[in-house]
C-alpha cells in the first residue's frame, strides 16, 4: 500500500506540477508539492532496511545475528510485517512480493 501511495503521489505530481502543495505533517506550515510528500514517505519506508546512525537496521532489531555478524549483517530480510513503532520485521522473514519494491526505491531516492 505505501509503495502504491508513493507511486500515485509521483503521478500526480506529474500532471498538477509544483503549484499543488499539502502541509506535511498534516496541520503544518510546512507546505510541500506532492513529489515531496511521495520522496518523504519513500525515506521513512527505506529507513527500515537502512542502518541507522548506530548502525543497526530497524528492520533486524531483534536479531543480534544480522545487525552484528560480519557474515550476516549485509543480508537483508524482508519481512510480510514491519512493526509500526520500531520498524522490527514479523511475519514471513522470505518475501520478495511488495517488499522488495524497496530496492524501486531506493534506486529512486539515489537519482
Amino acid at each position: 500500500m505505501n509503495f502504491l501511495l508513493i507511486e500515485a503521489l509521483q503521478k500526480f505530481h506529474h500532471f498538477y506540477g509544483d503549484g499543488l502543495r499539502v502541509a506535511l505533517p498534516t496541520g503544518s506550515d510546512r507546505k510541500l508539492n506532492l513529489w515531496e510528500v511521495a520522496a518523504e514517505l519513500s525515506r521513512r519506508l527505506t529507513r527500515i532496511f537502512l542502518r541507522d546512525e548506530r548502525g543497526q537496521r530497524p528492520v533486524h532489531v531483534d536479531h543480534d545475528r544480522f545487525q552484528h555478524d560480519p557474515h550476516w549483517r549485509d543480508l537483508v530480510l524482508f519481512y510480510e510485517y514491519f512493526h509500526g513503532d520500531t520498524g522490527r520485521g514479523v511475519g514471513a522473514s522470505h518475501q520478495t512480493g511488495w517488499t522488495g519494491l524497496v530496492a524501486k526505491l531506493l534506486q529512486q531516492s539515489g537519482e
